[in-house]
């Protein structure tokens, strides 16, 4: 299994853009998991705030 890639979107406008269209989500930050879209950093906060991101996270 090879090990997952780590971009830096900041630097591509093309790439940033087409993250943004991929998921159908306007803004980055954006987190995925297992391939996952789960969403933007308001939804993290939440997911934080309320313990689900944790439980996700050790899934």
């Amino acid at each position: 299994m090879d090990a997952p890639a780590t971009v830096n979107v900041l630097e591509d406008e093309g790439i940033r853009q087409g993250i943004k269209a991929y998921a159908n989500w306007p803004t980055i930050p954006q987190l995925y998991v297992n391939g996952e879209f789960i969403g933007g950093s308001d939804i993290m906060m939440e997911m934080y705030q309320n313990g689900e991101l944790q439980t996700l996270l050790k899934g």
